[in-house]
């Protein structure tokens, strides 16, 4: 009982789930999936972060058949957080800044943002072993910035469709 008293309160206030379907059709995807990430640099985490961006958005995989151009760009900063006695550093803080720009076909500036994420890593005895910590951290902001990324552009469209 309670539970269909909590959904008819909720849909009386006006809440429609960002990703949720209108009729036979995706609300959100339809307008990811015109939205094409152009490469971004910054070597691998550059690449992987494009690559969870065309994921979660299931653009396409060419500029011509896009109605948008999603634009990033990755700085990145380490620092050494946890010392040992002898001053040897034992623990790394990864912070990754993205900025990002979504562009119409003209050109024209749609929305545009940032999303930072921070990460850390343990340094271990074996490189191998602290080699592989920093592509795992690497590898969560990536996955977190692309999230952040895709939220920011449905709240955007959410919003645009809904002032309509």
């Amino acid at each position: 009982m309670t539970l269909v008293f909590l959904v008819g309160a909720v849909s009386a206030c006006g809440f429609r789930p960002l990703y949720g379907t209108m009729g036979a059709n995706p609300a959100g995807q339809a307008i990811f999936a015109s939205i094409y990430v152009v490469p971004i640099a910054h070597e691998r985490v550059g690449y992987e972060l494009r690559n969870k961006l065309m994921d979660l958005l299931r653009g396409p995989d060419r500029a011509q058949n896009a109605a948008y151009r999603l634009e990033v760009t990755v700085t990145e900063t380490r620092e050494g957080v946890a010392l040992q006695n002898d001053a040897t550093i034992t623990r790394y803080d990864l912070a990754f800044t993205a900025k990002y720009k979504l562009t119409d076909a003209r050109l024209n500036v749609v929305t545009q943002g940032e999303e930072t994420t921070l990460e850390s890593f343990d340094v271990a005895q074996s490189p191998y072993a602290s080699l592989t910590g920093q592509k795992e951290a690497e590898n969560r902001a990536i996955q977190d910035i692309a999230e952040h990324i895709q939220i920011d552009l449905g709240v955007h469209f959410a919003r645009e469709t809904h002032a309509r």
